[in-house]
């Protein structure tokens, strides 16, 4: 197993730091790092919030979501008492003039550590916040700030946020984060690619026949409502999570593993992308809403019923993308993400070619195309279907079976909250698993022009029934091609 690594001192100030972000994901993450030792003594967590909390009421709030949150673990006390000592809590609005003093104050005498600030906010303050704290003289030549997707709701105001926050951060001191470029089988997909001879000559046109991704949720939008129906599935999931691991799937190999070159070969990718446009939105898209139903055995209520007022949102999207380049000609990449879904899984699925001609009579079985499984929640792992005999006697039986990779089996060690790599790659410098600013300005870009072309089309979302794998439609979408969409095995 490989030696876990301490990071160099540092300070990590979280604007939002009792928010729900904070709670449910930053500090159980940060937790587990200082479990596995690898802060220094002298290394502080600041959490910058409006909520009026004594330090013994922020502390006690901490204790209580790490415990709920399964980061706190019976013989952890010890990790407590270290953890604690490096907490502070600030009450500040961070988009106004006063109250810096505090923070000013923790800063004086270190003015060469690193210094991280994490913006777990609404991206409408990203640029007050950056302001005030170059007004502040808070940013050293160590300083880095961490942008939460998602980075505005378009291109415009896209652009305006990175406008704004580049006028104090130079470009290699943004870090514009999505959570699952740091999940171990997002990461692995680096190493499955290039790291093995089987995949690679394999992996292009005429070789691979499609590509799925889906991102699906059982659960309802709850207390996010108000900001989800700003937001809609195309620009809450398919711009950031699931254009990102398109682009994973599809990258040309890297020459290394040096940041920029990686982040270059996504943004080839992303320039790739066929545009949707008018002529062709309604063929290649499908939206939808989720209607009253019934998921595990309880009845769940419409989307609309959530929010308590109508609405055009969609909470469903399908998409039929394609790449126009020499690697993925005449290969589709079929993208879904929805609400109300039967099942919570996320999951990348090549489906290989069908075998050029079948030696297989009928009434042996179905000669079904390889395809290779990636599952990103839950249960990660990798699992690659091939055709075998059955065993027995009997005659000649054919059926696929698959060879399974579940990463919490196969490893001693392993680490299910993403956040815990992402906030230790911040803190060593190392912007590789974080997007660039022409990422996600070419990702609206793309984005832009499917929601265009709904409005200029006047599209509208079906309903669909919670429960169910969302539209009809969805379903059409992927039988005119003559494929199907691949549903969770219950990993």
């Amino acid at each position: 197993m490989a030696e876990i690594l301490p990071v160099e001192p540092f300070d990590l100030i979280i604007f939002g730091g009792t928010g729900d972000l904070s709670m449910r994901k930053l500090l159980p993450a940060l937790f587990n790092r200082d479990r596995d030792q690898q802060f220094s003594p002298d290394s502080r967590i600041v959490a910058v919030s409006r909520a009026e909390l004594d330090p013994d009421a922020f502390l006690k709030q901490v204790l209580d979501s790490l415990k709920e949150h399964n980061a706190y673990q019976k013989g952890d006390a010890e990790v407590w008492k270290r953890f604690a000592k490096r907490l502070l809590y600030v009450r500040l609005d961070g988009t106004k003039p006063d109250g810096w003093e505090p923070i000013a104050d923790l800063f004086t005498q270190q003015a060469e550590k690193i210094r991280v600030f994490y913006l777990a906010t609404s991206p409408g303050i990203y640029g007050p916040i950056c302001q005030m704290l170059a007004q502040k003289g808070l940013v050293n030549r160590h300083g880095r700030v961490v942008l939460e997707k998602p980075i505005g709701h378009d291109l415009v105001s896209a652009e305006q946020i990175n406008l704004e926050v580049g006028r104090v951060f130079q470009e290699d001191q943004v870090y514009r984060i999505d959570h699952y470029l740091g999940k171990e089988s997002v990461q692995n997909l680096i190493t499955l690619r290039f790291g093995n001879s089987l995949f690679e000559p394999l992996w292009r046109s005429g070789y691979i026949d499609h590509v799925q991704i889906t991102v699906a949720e059982s659960i309802g939008v709850g207390s996010r409502g108000d900001y989800y129906d700003k937001m809609g599935a195309l620009r809450d999931m398919v711009q950031n999570h699931i254009l990102q691991m398109l682009c994973l799937v599809a990258m040309e190999p890297p020459i290394s593993l040096d940041q920029d070159i990686i982040r270059g070969e996504k943004i080839k990718v992303l320039r790739a992308l066929r545009p949707i446009g008018v002529d062709e939105v309604k063929a290649k898209t499908v939206i939808g809403q989720y209607t009253e139903g019934v998921i595990g055995g309880s009845a769940v209520p419409g989307y609309e019923s959530e929010l308590k007022r109508k609405s055009p949102t969609e909470t469903f999207v399908a998409i039929k993308a394609e790449i126009d380049n020499w690697r993925w000609a005449n290969v589709p990449f079929y993208l879904r993400t929805g609400k109300r879904l039967p099942d919570r899984y996320s999951e990348i699925v090549i489906q290989f070619s069908p075998v050029k001609h079948s030696i297989f009579k009928p009434h042996m079985g179905e000669l079904l195309p390889n395809t290779l499984n990636i599952r990103l929640q839950p249960n990660d792992g990798v699992t690659l279907s091939m055709m075998t005999k059955e065993p027995g006697p009997g005659g000649l039986r054919i059926r696929s079976m698959p060879l399974n990779l579940t990463f919490a089996d196969a490893f001693e060690r392993y680490y299910n909250n993403a956040y815990e790599r992402l906030l230790m790659e911040v803190v060593r410098g190392n912007p590789a698993l974080f997007m660039r600013r022409d990422e996600v300005e070419t990702a609206w870009s793309w984005i832009d022009q499917i929601i265009g072309a709904w409005q200029a089309t006047n599209t509208k979302p079906q309903p669909y029934m919670a429960g169910s794998w969302g539209p009809s439609r969805s379903a059409l979408l992927m039988d005119r091609d003559h494929r199907a969409w691949h549903e969770s095995q219950g990993w």
